[in-house]
């Protein structure tokens, strides 16, 4: 009869210092029996990716993206290999895997590269030779052999995508908070843990702010009907369940208040109001891997041109900057940019049956004189841009108005 094969996940925080990895190995340790196999995939110690692009800078403010990946990988190697030493340390064995040895392929791009396929023939092998195997999160290899990135937080989506070819139905994911909020409980001191929460609404929230899961990684896990459970690397208990949800069992209108305060909003002033220049402009971002929202096109008085407003997430704005000032500069217009904003949502799959969401989170904002900048919504959200000042009063606010205490 084969194992059953558990895919696990452990964060910076989970790995940060040579105790808190042997803590991993211990814990681990207790899962392994003679139906169970392990694959575990790590991120960098800590502050260690964040350390190498400060090096980066050092050198560079424009680095080759080939050599950049070639270095902020290092990082996980350096978990994975301290990892295996730890379970090699307590009498269990364990290899530490490459994303390339371990068959990881990705696109032929840097920094933000997808992942395509994933050959688990060596990590089988391993596997059948009773090994524990700790694989690097984020990283890749493309088709000429270089080492690959897959964005920050990539370490999830590794986690998932090798969780899917390994045909497992759930991915622990182990972080420093013991599951999903209905906010960020280092900001609302009476935010509640979630038992569960569906695909849809944790992707929103994720991609609005809430750091606890990266958006590619709940894509990947809905894509391929994995149930992502998330729980404290420190304590033995359940965490909080990503699966799907039948909108039955759904009674309030909002789940959960997202606050992303690394936001930046890019204007383009007097592009000519042509049709297809608007295109060509979100081609060029999306061919960069770069995501915008919130994006506004408002036609001057002379009809003959307009402004074009988006927001991105602030670690893009350097190559926002850099390409939309090089469009501008052939279509003869400006670019403005300011980072004093935040961008504050409401989450809920509930919104869909019950109206008046929209309305009672502007009048909230309202009462407490918090001005709304601009609005995008969707089914299951609603965000509004606001200033930066007023971040920590709107969440607390749209927490206590939605009664999600």
């Amino acid at each position: 009869m084969a194992k059953q094969i558990v895919v696990q996940k452990f964060g910076g925080t989970s790995v940060g210092s040579p105790e808190k990895i042997k803590a991993v190995a211990n814990r681990t340790a207790n899962l392994l029996s003679n139906d169970k196999s392990v694959v575990i995939v790590v991120s960098a110690m800590g502050n260690t990716t964040n350390q190498l692009v400060e090096l980066t800078k050092e050198i560079t403010q424009n680095p080759n993206p080939r050599e950049y990946d070639a270095l902020v990988s290092t990082g996980e190697n350096i978990s994975a290999s301290l990892l295996a030493m730890s379970f090699q340390e307590i009498g269990i064995d364990a290899i530490s895997l490459t994303g390339a040895q371990a068959g990881i392929q990705t696109q032929d791009l840097h920094a933000k590269a997808k992942i395509l396929t994933i050959k688990t023939d060596r990590i089988k092998k391993e596997l059948d030779s009773n090994k524990v195997v700790v694989i690097t999160g984020f990283q890749g290899i493309n088709p000429n052999a270089d080492i690959t990135t897959i964005g920050r937080g990539g370490s999830d989506t590794s986690a998932v995508a090798l969780a899917a070819a390994l045909d497992c139905s759930e991915c622990e994911i182990f972080t420093d908070v013991d599951g999903v909020y209905t906010t960020d409980p280092r900001k609302v001191k009476d935010a509640k843990k979630l038992n569960e929460v569906s695909y849809e609404e944790m992707l929103e929230m994720a991609s609005l702010g809430a750091t606890v899961l990266h958006p590619r990684a709940v894509e990947c896990a809905k894509e391929n009907k994995i149930t992502l459970h998330v729980r404290s690397s420190f304590e033995l208990i359940e965490g909080t369940r990503v699966k799907e949800v039948n909108q039955l069992e759904v009674s309030k209108p909002v789940t959960g208040v997202a606050i992303n305060e690394n936001e930046a909003i890019i204007s383009m002033i007097r592009v000519p109001n042509k049709p297809g220049i608007a295109g060509d402009i979100f081609k060029e971002l999306a061919d960069n891997g770069i995501n915008v929202d919130m994006i506004i096109q408002n036609v001057l008085e002379d009809k003959k041109s307009n402004n074009i407003s988006f927001s991105i997430h602030e670690d893009d704005l350097e190559q926002t900057l850099n390409i939309t000032k090089s469009i501008s500069e052939k279509l003869n217009c400006s670019v403005l940019h300011d980072t004093s904003i935040a961008k504050i949502s409401c989450v809920g799959i509930g919104m869909i049956s019950k109206p008046g969401t929209a309305a009672k989170m502007f009048s909230a904002l309202g009462r407490e004189s918090i001005n709304i900048l601009r609005i995008t919504t969707s089914e299951i959200k609603i965000s509004c841009a606001i200033e930066q000042k007023d971040a920590h009063k709107a969440i607390e606010i749209l927490h206590k108005e939605f009664d999600l205490a």
